[in-house]
Parts: structure tokens; sequence; C-alpha cells
């Protein structure tokens, strides 16, 4: 059985590239400072998704505490960069994601789910079990370790990855993350080997597949670059690309040297035509405001 290879993942825990080796069963914390429980922030039917995503009733968007990434830029910090939250059970998840179901959303989507896997997964199981038939969306950093990745062969119906470093020195200076690319792309191979390099649409609505999210940043074009470069040479051409250009400084960076104004129209089209003259053909893109703030996302009716 797969789900207690995972839960033993957390006496030493080497969910993620950080591999901190702490036993989060006896309180030890690591760099999420997350226990060995759920800890969710709300969950919500969420329309601000890629198409195939979020369809007509949203995507059933569960937000998590915390974060293996520690994004100086976060778009969604309050949440990320906390580690605080609604404790819950399995049951307790395992009835939320039933409920999400109910109110038609098309998929149940855990964000950030690295350093909770083991149980998110156990929760899925007993959904499922209980007339859960939505696909589960796993919407993470790209941070990963990716022989967790394999453990989940058969239980993610989507990945949602982001891809946001071709560069090291960038990966380290806004994500504290070592060697991001490397984990990224094994994990992303390991991601395409379950369920394929596109995306399978029914009646507009994604049930199986991959999209990789890049998020554009202000000044650091070679960066994005890059990454095209790599997913382009080690992944695969055909993979849906979500080139994201929403970008906005929160308050901790709003003085900051390079991430302290948005993203150019202009930055953000030669990235597109980048993108385009390596052969990627399956892009979802976006308009460019470099006047707009990004929205707070919605938190109507929440399942908490």
């Amino acid at each position: 059985m797969i789900i207690p290879q995972l839960l033993e993942l957390y006496r030493s825990c080497t969910l993620c590239p950080r591999a901190c080796r702490v036993d989060r069963t006896k309180g030890e914390l690591g760099y999420c400072r997350l226990p060995s429980d759920i800890v969710m922030d709300c969950a919500l039917s969420h329309h601000g998704e890629e198409p195939p995503l979020s369809g007509t009733g949203g995507a059933g968007t569960i937000f998590l505490a915390s974060c293996n990434l520690g994004c100086v830029y976060c778009q969604n910090y309050q949440i990320s960069h906390s580690a605080k939250g609604r404790l819950l059970t399995v049951i307790e998840l395992a009835r939320i994601m039933i409920d999400l179901q109910k109110s038609g959303c098309h998929n149940v989507e855990p964000v950030t789910p690295t350093p909770q896997t083991p149980l998110i997964m156990e929760a899925l199981c007993l959904a499922r079990a209980q007339g859960l038939t939505v696909p589960l969306v796993y919407n993470c950093g790209g941070y990963e370790n990716p022989d967790v990745i394999h453990l989940l062969d058969g239980m993610v119906d989507i990945y949602l990855p982001d891809f946001k470093y071709g560069l090291e020195e960038d990966a380290r200076m806004f994500s504290d993350a070592p060697d991001y690319s490397k984990f990224a792309v094994a994990s992303l191979q390991e991601m395409v080997r379950q369920v394929g390099d596109d995306l399978d649409v029914e009646n507009g609505i994604a049930s199986r597949g991959v999209i990789i999210r890049h998020l554009v940043l202000p000044g650091r074009l070679e960066n994005s670059k890059e990454a095209l470069r790599l997913l382009r040479g080690e992944v695969s051409a055909r993979i849906p690309i979500s080139l994201m250009s929403q970008y906005t400084p929160v308050p901790k960076v709003r003085s900051h040297p390079l991430l302290g104004r948005r993203v150019t129209a202009s930055e953000y089209h030669e990235i597109v035509e980048f993108a385009l003259r390596l052969g990627f053909e399956n892009l979802f893109i976006q308009e460019v405001d470099d006047r707009a703030l990004t929205p707070d996302f919605n938190r109507e009716h929440p399942f908490n």
C-alpha cells in the first residue's frame, strides 16, 4: 500500500528536496514548520484558474497552510508564509472534497500540498470510497522530491506544477531553493510519465494531464528563457504551459531593486514570443496591465 509508505515519511521527513529529516510525528518542525497534521486555511470554488480547470463551476481549491518554498514575492504570502490554520482530520478533509464536488466544482485542488501529501492522499482515498469522482489537481511549487511524485502514480489526475526558475542564482535569491531546476525537471519528467505531456479536455473541462505554470518576473527575462529551454530540452515541447503575467510587488518587496515593479507588456510579450520560437504551441497567456494589482483570491463560500 502506498499510503503507509507516504505516512512513514513524516518520521524522517523527505517530502521535498530540503530533506529536513525531522520526525514530524513527535512535533519536530522542519523548513515548512508544519506538524504531521492537515493544516488548512480555507476551501472554496475558485474561478481564477486556467479555463479547463475553472470551467463554469470553479476549481475546488483547498488552500493549505505553509509551503516548502520561501519565495520573497509570493502572491499568496498570507497563507504560504504561515503555518497556522485549521487542523483537520483525514475524515474532515475527505468531507470537504466531497462538499466541493457537490457544490459543482470540476475538481479538487489542494494548493501547496507537498509538505502535507501523505494525509491528503489518505483523505483522497477515503473520499473516492465515499463517491468522489472529480479529478484531483496537484497544485505544487515544482520544488518536489521525484521519489515522492513517483509514489503518487495512479492517484493524481492532473498535475499543476510551477516551473519558477531556469537559473540557480534566481532560485536561491528569491526562493531559498538550491538546485530548484534539477529537482523540478526530474519531478516533471515523472509527472509526464504518469499522465502524459498533454491535457485531456472533455466538454471544456480537464480530466487528466499536466499544465506547467511559469510566472514571469520583472527584469528576469533570462531566467524565464532558460526555464523554457529546459522544458523544451528535458521535458516536452507538447506540454501545456501557462505563462503568467500577474506578478505584483507584495509589501515585503515593494522597495526591492528588482522585484519592486510589475512586469511590463513588452517583457511579457518577449517571453511569449520566445516560447513560440522554441516550438511550444499549447500556451495559456494573459493580458498585461502594469497598473493593475492582482486581486485577492475570492474567499466567498469557503468550505471550512
